[in-house]
């Protein structure tokens, strides 16, 4: 059933409301069937009916306002308090509207108007902070990341039986160690950066005593990043009070506290943020996308721009190597996503994916069919068949109906322990007789699989509680030459990440190449979303 009030929305309607063949997505979620409604709830209704979680929460609660009154007065005080605290996360205030709220918390007559502003705010806030402003598979193809959220109406009802409710959501955001510390990094940034739109003070020297626009313009900035810099006369002249702001922003910086307004003081006021501040905003957001799994419990996390694969236990790395990842090319790029680990195979076999097959060794055995001689032809039932009987010419790209299969061995393109996480992109984390590569500082290399430095290593830590004595048990395994699937009885969580800065343990950020450029897009698609 539609809804068709436009009557109510001139005013046209005064008393209880027949809702007989009249529905909106709230009224059919309202606990027991009604046929009349005051045209406030029917008002209501209609508001919310092109937002499925807002109408949700509403009909469940029988077109009630939540946020009005000296009843919504904590509602309103909390929600308002969690989204001045937007730069703090690195998320974009202006999706918030805090100074409209602010406007309508102090309205003495608040009506359906601020309940619905409040209400999309709140929905906005919680979609943003619980898991991440951007869709991360819209940003950028190699992202594969999908977002657990919970919905808005069940957020909502929490939200209002909370006896804290500024304390729950100040739980929505996530509260892993590496979070907290981008949040300390991005503070530190943010000290003294004004505000965009302030205007910057143009380069020369001020002192006590000068005069003209540039000393109006080292006022503004002065007080637009919280120093008091208010004129006791002429807002042009450069008096003892700007002299105390200038001297008390040179000590909070570093600088010698003269009170003099020179080149130094000048660039370190103008600076803002800067460049640094992108990597670390976009980290934030990345960690938001994230947070419905568990970064406490043990894992495996590949960061993709620092080369290295790491298990991880209680926030705490027990095991690092260095990864070679697929180059920055198109068809190559490594992608990003979440699985759970399940095998490791010794001896592996390689199946050669069909794009190598056919791009770079068909034609090789167009032109002598016994190249690449170690590797097996085999048909789709997996029957190895010989060179002999094939005219490689006779086929291109789109029909060669073999594949290719190599097998176990000590020149395997997979080395001696493949690492299987099944996953639709056919990315795993491998050894490799390539051993070169390890030792350069940029290891984007292969065709997309994650080769590791230090793959039996590697191995004996994941069969850990899962074999009385997990290095014996792959010794065995690899001695008998045989493919061998050791399976992990528990599946291990895998996290293929791309963070350009991350704390370290001690909570220093470290940065990185953005090597396939998907942070300029992250950051790119936040500054179009308000940043």
């Amino acid at each position: 059933m539609v809804v068709v009030l436009a009557a109510l929305s001139c005013g046209g309607l005064s008393g209880p409301v027949q809702a007989q063949g009249l529905e909106t997505a709230a009224l059919a979620a309202l606990p027991a069937p009604r046929l009349v409604f005051s045209p406030e709830e029917m008002e209501l209704a209609q508001a919310v009916s092109g937002f499925p979680g807002l109408a949700d929460f509403y009909g469940a609660n029988g077109l009630k306002p939540v946020f009005l009154g000296a009843d919504g007065a904590p509602l309103r005080a909390a929600l308002i308090g969690a989204i001045r605290s937007a730069g703090e996360h690195g998320l974009p205030a202006k999706r918030y509207e805090a100074a409209k709220l602010i406007r309508l918390d102090d309205a003495p007559e608040a009506g359906l108007a601020t309940e619905l502003s409040f209400a999309r705010v709140f929905a906005r806030w919680a979609h943003d902070v619980s898991g991440g402003v951007l869709d991360p598979q819209k940003v950028d193809t190699g992202i594969k990341r999908s977002v657990t959220r919970r919905s808005t109406g069940d957020l909502l009802r929490d939200f209002v039986k909370a006896s804290d409710p500024a304390a729950w959501l100040a739980g929505l955001a996530p509260h892993d160690r590496d979070y907290l510390a981008l949040q300390a990094a991005l503070k530190d940034m943010s000290a003294f950066a004004a505000p965009a739109g302030t205007p910057r003070v143009p380069k020369g020297t001020w002192r006590e005593g000068s005069k003209g626009e540039g000393v109006v313009l080292l006022r503004e900035r002065l007080t637009a990043i919280g120093f008091d810099a208010a004129a006791q006369g002429d807002p042009a002249l450069f008096d003892g009070a700007l002299r105390d702001a200038v001297a008390a922003f040179q000590d909070q910086v570093g600088l010698p506290a003269d009170g003099v307004a020179g080149p130094m003081t000048v660039a370190r006021l103008n600076r803002g943020l800067g460049p640094e501040a992108k990597g670390i905003v976009v980290a934030l957001e990345r960690l938001r996308w994230m947070n419905g799994h568990d970064l406490r419990s043990r894992h495996v996390w590949v960061n993709l721009p620092s080369f290295t694969a790491t298990i991880r236990e209680d926030e705490i790395a027990v095991f690092s190597t260095r990864v070679v990842i697929g180059k920055d090319e198109a068809d190559h790029e490594t992608p990003e996503f979440s699985e759970h680990m399940k095998h490791v195979v010794a001896n592996p076999r390689w199946n050669v994916p069909r794009s190598i097959t056919v791009k770079e060794y068909l034609p090789r055995l167009q032109a002598n069919r016994h190249a690449v001689s170690h590797i097996d032809v085999v048909d789709r039932a997996g029957n190895v068949i010989s060179r002999d009987r094939i005219d490689f010419r006779n086929y291109s790209a789109a029909n060669f109906p073999y594949r290719m299969r190599q097998k176990p061995s000590d020149d395997n393109a997979l080395g001696v322990v493949k690492f299987l996480f099944p996953n639709p992109w056919n990315i795993y984390l491998h050894d490799t007789p390539t051993k070169h590569l390890f030792s350069r500082s940029s290891r984007a290399y292969s065709h997309g699989c994650i080769r590791v430095g230090r793959p039996i290593d590697l191995a004996h830590e994941l069969l850990k509680g899962q074999f009385a004595d997990p290095e014996a048990r792959f010794s065995r395994a690899l001695a008998s030459g045989r493919e061998s699937y050791l399976n992990l009885s528990d599946p291990l969580p895998v996290h293929l990440v791309y963070f350009t800065a991350y704390p370290d343990e001690n909570g220093a950020i470290r940065r990185y190449g953005d090597i396939y450029g998907r942070d300029a897009r992250v950051h790119a698609a936040l500054v179009k979303a308000g940043l």
